[in-house]
């Protein structure tokens, strides 16, 4: 991983922990969440307070999530709002976990600035011992406080000095008094400044776990499913409708159009269609060469092309796929048949704007695996997976690729490839056609006056 790390592909944008006081504060909440300190005097920690440098002195990468259903944190500056979050479980941790801090970050920036903020993000079951207790998950909150438990006296401070105003000898009451100072010492005034970060409850609809191999749960939608990453008769009875495995290229396909998820990049809205789709074919040809191990040089277009030439018909059919479509994108040949059958046909493919557009290209991304730049964007637990078993040369061309095309201007990079942010108007969801069918071609679904027959 040392040339993505080098590039600030990997680790990127930690936090630093390096002064006493932050590190005292820290083993105060890991002491308080998992009974453990760390002896490092200096590590970086992630959005949930996590570090790398402790997962590895500890021998436990989820020492803060052990039973993978309810990950705790440790806060020690809201700045942690801009890191990564390392070892995600559920897609909708980071999140839960950045609109938690931003609808509170007052009264965080005040209680970080006197002790560690700790908490959890809290499930319906306390473990997922089967794939099914996953659909018992419907609500994730957040509960949290200082180590010292200044919101919790707060909050008692608040009650006692109610009490204090409204009994009429409230002022003789000497033990009401003195227990309204004692807790005043550690919270200040809470009439002037008050303390309070109450619970928020944040609903889990939609969600990919990495829990049992992978598996992408999608519960409000019109046809609900599960798509798993696993032989789908592995993963027991699910309370869902339709269960499908990546090996259900079809049942897929048809879902994903009967629910409205996914359009062809040539249909989508401001998508520079040519270049997507040059690039991807570059990816495939890239991914082709190293398994063949012929050299590429630097890995640019103009080196590409010579492995195009001399793979010649022996090219993968992801690349002829994508190429016959890019000449008809480009008004220079006819409209191809690529059915869901094809290899190339989740290439061709992009997330719909809306509330799932992130999941969506996140699942896509595992059907068209050698297009590295979408799965470093949008599912990065794969990424770093599959990284692991290139070769060193292809890990440095990718990575060479995304420090130049992608690290430089990220929010452009995202737009280009999947469209604005989604708008709150967009979140409403239009009325989907129902009906099976085995094998979708992009041939019915594509074309900016609805169905293509033709061009010519």
């Amino acid at each position: 991983m040392n040339a993505l790390i080098a590039r600030g592909l990997m680790f990127g944008n930690l936090i630093e922990v390096s002064s006493p006081q932050l590190v005292e504060r820290y083993n105060r909440a890991l002491a308080h969440l998992t009974g453990r300190t760390t002896a490092l005097g200096d590590f970086h920690i992630d959005l949930s307070g996590y570090s790398p440098e402790i997962g590895d002195e500890f021998g436990d990468p989820l020492y803060l999530n052990p039973d993978g259903a309810n990950r705790r944190f440790i806060l020690l500056s809201t700045a942690q709002k801009e890191a990564p979050l390392l070892n995600i479980r559920f897609s909708t941790s980071r999140g839960i976990l950045t609109q938690f801090i931003e609808r509170n970050e007052a009264q965080l920036f005040a209680l970080t600035a006197r002790d560690a903020v700790a908490g959890e993000l809290q499930g319906s079951v306390y473990a997922v011992d089967s794939p099914a207790k996953l659909f018992e998950i419907r609500q994730i909150t957040v509960e949290a406080d200082t180590i010292g438990g200044h919101v919790a006296d707060a909050a008692k401070l608040g009650r006692l000095i109610e009490r204090f105003r409204r009994e009429p000898d409230g002022w003789r009451d000497e033990g009401l008094i003195g227990e309204m100072i004692a807790l005043a010492r550690r919270t200040g005034d809470v009439t002037r400044v008050p303390i309070s970060l109450p619970a928020m409850t944040f609903e889990q609809g939609n969600f990919w776990t990495s829990l049992f191999g992978g598996l992408y749960i999608f519960r409000d939608v019109k046809f609900p499913g599960a798509i798993s990453r696993q032989p789908v008769g592995t993963l027991g009875a699910l309370p869902v409708a339709q269960a499908m495995d990546f090996s259900h290229r079809n049942h897929i396909a048809d879902w994903l159009e009967r629910n409205q998820l996914a359009e062809p990049i040539v249909q989508a809205r401001g998508a520079d269609a040519g270049a997507i789709l040059r690039q991807k074919m570059d990816f495939i040809l890239l991914d082709a060469a190293d398994h063949l191990g012929i050299e590429v040089g630097d890995a640019r277009r103009t080196e590409l092309r010579k492995v195009a030439y001399r793979l010649g018909t022996a090219l993968p059919e992801e690349f002829l796929g994508l190429a016959a479509l890019l000449r008809w994108a480009e008004g220079a040949g006819p409209w191809p048949r690529i059915s869901s059958e094809h290899p190339a046909y989740f290439y061709t493919l992009r997330a719909r704007p809306g509330r799932d557009r992130d999941l969506v290209n996140m699942l896509l991304s595992e059907l068209s695996p050698m297009d590295v730049r979408q799965m470093f964007i949008t599912h990065k637990e794969r990424f770093y997976e599959a990284y692991r078993g290139w070769s060193e040369p292809k890990r440095i061309h990718v990575a060479d690729f995304l420090a130049r095309e992608y690290q430089v201007d990220k929010e452009g990079a995202r737009q280009a490839l999947f469209g604005p942010e989604p708008k709150m108007d967009e979140l409403a969801r239009p009325e989907m056609r129902a009906g099976p069918k085995p094998s979708r071609d992009l041939r019915d679904i594509v074309g900016p006056w609805g169905a293509v027959r033709g061009r010519g």
